[in-house]
């Protein structure tokens, strides 16, 4: 529900990106390739299993080169990856990465799909992936896919064996055969049949490749010349594949802009066999498909098209509408008709807005709105009418001379106006793996069509038009201009913790705090604390007026307390006012290469009780890529000081804390690590303590970063639940201040550990052998080492998952590294 694309004359199902706040022109160029694109019939379908798995340079050849209609269908969002930029994770992440799919999108000119899959970071194998998903739910959303789209020739990244070189890689191709097999069967999953019809693509072909050392090409396979240079671009297909796969920026996939051409292999997995190119026997005109005219209208349209007056091939798309809207196929007839429409606005010069001043809007308000538009066409264009939601303007009003029309409104949001939140997200997930969605019809989207239009019926020449412009939000932003976002609905009240874990102390009251976002008064109101179906404590007699945030502190007494007997609860705060209830809390998602991202979490944290200890007191942070760990210290009452350079090359003041923890990837996100090495070490010598978290072997900044040698490897225990044997079960690390046992490794999630050591200086000491299923047993999740009176510690488990997921026994390990020293 975030950036929405404009809906002309028939709502079209799939979307080529994401959807625009604005209806604006296209460029000639592009005009010009999406006329060359309605000529040529295929579509082409490309699969693998996350963002970034695309063959880029593949996809922006086959739209600019072959201009065939071209689409990616990522299985996941790519939730189960980490984050480079911030401490988003999971649901968070993977609306984060959705988004930057689509900005790449835009560069390349492909549509962009996916399935209900929810990622869960690193898997070894087919065996491990499907654990996790649902083999047949996939496969349900893949034909849903292929149904709708209909293409032609399906290209997957992946095969389903280890070259994979992940689990979830090879799923994807396992799920593609299946899918394959089942789209043109009307007995596989006939509850889609309401809405389309069964498909049968032509042929099933696997995107060989060269990745490092693995090299599935040969000769013998079908080739493909890519990365041609297109003067229309100004750059080749190779370089325009890396300014796309490079805006990832989440998972630091900044990739070479290479010009040249290079080859791209494919070998045969289903169907009839591509022996000299990929559209083989496939109908690529519409001649060749039985339909006459078409062809040589479009070629009349192309030889005459004027790059500096596209308005002038607007007589011509306008007979071109006519012949299509007489085509016998209703979903062919529909979608090129969507296709056309969208070429004649362009044409046109056609631009409008719905816009106000206000970022965020509540259902049952009515606030100001300004409608513009223009055209800059000899042809005339009229606004016939306008639908303001809930009122109806008949205006027939001339648009054109490149003059600006403003018409001011004030609109109600309609009162059962839901807030705005990605529609995979709008409901808890049917489990870990899979997403839950209101209407099945959405399944497949990047993201659903703006749920608030004012509605325009122009007229073009003699023919009616239908445009739906998305209520908007703009603003003026002094380093950006003009800046347009989806208007966001939201509720009367948001509330969320301030913390997400909290502990609880034997006899002691316990402190939370409410961030109370207040989008109207509210008096009288009452917060309610409860686990599951017990209430904790409710408090009373709240008053909180309009648009202000309230930071509030609520002491839940100790005999409250005693009615938790769990260690590990989920804590949950219901406010209540007159009528209304308010469960859930707003999250912005910011970032400047994407647009302003809305969702909504229930209000909960965790909190941990039981025998908990931690000894250290104050701990300096060195930040990495980005976790939560200094918020968890924090709210365990530790002190928690996040280190400038200045800090670290400070001796005196740098051996003031008991411990110094680093952030997860800090070899590779902070380059400056060589020069505090050996202050580092030094701190460790006179006695100070590092806990040091997983990095990677992508983009080091040095090699030796320990304070005696050890080297990291891709090696990784991906099964949460793998058993874990105590190497040295009386150290120290495991013994103090909490005695450490294999419970404390119950109810870990996404993964235990990952980018494990593999060799390393005997003067370390491991503290655990652990493995996934049918695989060799690996030392490196934590090595040890005394050096001089300090404690050096590298762990490669996934305490930045763990902890904010409130496991207490990952909190306790934790504890006992940090207060190391104690």
């Amino acid at each position: 529900m975030f950036k929405k694309l404009f809906i002309i004359l028939i709502p079209c199902f799939f979307t080529a990106v994401c959807w625009a706040q604005q209806v604006r022109p296209s460029k000639s160029a592009e005009i010009y390739r999406e006329l060359k694109t309605l000529k040529h019939l295929p579509k082409v379908l490309y699969l693998a299993a996350h963002p970034d798995d695309e063959n880029t340079g593949l996809l922006s050849w086959l739209i600019n080169d072959q201009n065939v209609e071209t689409a990616y269908l990522s299985l996941t969002r790519g939730d189960g990856g980490q984050n480079l930029l911030g401490t988003e994770q999971g649901a968070a992440l993977g609306l984060i990465r959705t988004h930057e799919l689509l900005e790449a999108r835009k560069l390349d000119g492909a549509k962009q799909f996916f399935t209900r899959a929810i990622d869960f970071g690193f898997s070894k194998n087919t065996e491990d992936t499907f654990k996790q998903w649902d083999a047949d739910s996939i496969t349900a959303d893949v034909v849903w896919v292929i149904r709708k789209f209909r293409p032609d020739v399906i290209i997957c990244r992946f095969p389903p064996t280890a070259a994979a070189g992940h689990g979830q890689h090879a799923a994807s191709a396992v799920v593609a055969e299946k899918a394959f097999k089942a789209a043109g069967d009307k007995t596989m999953f006939p509850n889609q049949l309401k809405y389309v019809n069964v498909w049968q693509p032509k042929r099933l072909v696997w995107n060989t490749f060269r990745f490092g050392s693995v090299n599935t090409t040969s000769e013998s396979q079908l080739k493909v010349t890519v990365g041609q240079y297109n003067a229309q671009l100004g750059m080749g297909y190779g370089e325009l594949a890396g300014l796309s796969r490079s805006l990832h920026k989440s998972q630091g996939a900044g990739t070479q802009s290479v010009a040249g051409v290079r080859t791209e292999y494919f070998t045969p997995v289903l169907g009839e066999p591509a022996k000299t190119s990929l559209f083989d026997k496939i109908p690529m005109t519409w001649s060749e498909k039985g339909i006459n005219n078409i062809d040589e209208l479009i070629d009349i349209i192309l030889l005459s098209f004027d790059y500096n007056r596209p308005d002038q091939s607007l007589h011509g798309l306008l007979m071109l509408r006519k012949n299509i809207a007489q085509i016998q196929d209703p979903f062919l007839r529909k979608e090129k008709l969507a296709a056309i429409d969208q070429m004649i606005l362009s044409c046109a010069g056609f631009m409008g807005e719905v816009v106000t001043n206000q970022a965020e809007v509540i259902a049952g308000n009515s606030y100001n709105f300004r409608l513009n538009v223009i055209a800059r066409s000899a042809t005339p264009v009229t606004l016939a009418q306008v639908n303001w939601i809930s009122q109806t303007d008949r205006l027939n009003k001339r648009v054109g001379g490149d003059t600006l029309i403003t018409i001011e409104r004030k609109i109600q949001i309609p009162a059962n106006a839901l807030p705005t939140s990605p529609y995979w997200l709008q409901k808890p997930a049917k489990n870990a793996a899979t997403y839950s969605v209101a209407n099945d019809t959405l399944i497949g989207l990047p993201e659903d069509e703006a749920a608030l239009n004012v509605s325009l019926l122009l007229k073009i020449g003699d023919e009616n038009f239908t445009v739906k412009l998305p209520l908007s939000f703009k603003k003026l932003d002094p380093v950006k201009g003009d800046v347009v976002e989806q208007l966001r609905v939201i509720p009367a009240l948001d509330l969320s913790f301030a913390e997400p874990v909290y502990f609880a102390k034997e006899k002691e009251a316990l402190k939370v705090t409410l961030r109370l976002k207040a989008n109207k008064n509210i008096n009288y109101g009452r917060v309610t604390f409860r686990i599951g179906a017990t209430t904790v404590k409710t408090f009373t007699g709240i008053n909180l007026a309009e648009n202000t945030i309230t930071i509030k502190d609520f002491l839940i007494p100790a005999e409250d307390l005693e009615k938790i007997k769990a260690d590990q609860n989920k804590l949950e705060a219901v406010f209540a006012a007159e009528t209304s209830e308010f469960t859930d809390g707003q999250v912005l998602i910011q970032y400047p290469h994407l647009p302003t991202l809305q969702y909504f979490i229930p209000a909960t944290t965790w909190l941990l009780k039981g025998d908990v200890k931690v000894l250290a007191q104050k701990v300096g942070y060195i930040p990495g890529a980005g976790d939560l760990i200094p918020e968890f210290l924090r709210q365990a009452g530790l002190q928690v000081d996040v280190l400038a350079e200045a800090d670290i090359l400070d001796a005196a003041k740098l051996s003031t804390y008991d411990a110094i923890v680093t952030g997860v990837r800090v070899i590779n996100t902070d380059k400056r690590i060589k020069n505090w090495q050996t202050a580092l070490n030094t701190y460790v010598e006179n006695g100070g303590t590092i806990v040091m978290q997983y990095n990677t072997l992508q983009d080091m900044a040095l090699q030796n970063f320990g304070v005696y040698p050890f080297s990291i490897s891709n090696k990784r225990v991906t099964e949460e639940n793998a058993a874990v044997k105590f190497l040295a079960p009386k150290h120290k690390l495991l013994t103090y201040p909490n005695k450490i046992t294999s419970n404390d490794f119950n109810g870990w999630v996404q993964e235990c550990g990952t980018y494990f050591p593999d060799k390393w200086d005997a003067k370390y000491e491991p503290l655990f052998e652990m493995n996934d299923t049918g695989e060799e047993p690996l030392q490196g999740a934590t090595l040890y080492a005394k050096y001089g009176k300090g404690n050096f510690i590298y762990s490669s488990l996934a305490f930045f998952r763990q902890l904010p997921a409130g496991n207490i026994g990952a909190a306790r390990l934790f504890f006992n590294f940090i207060s190391a020293g104690k």
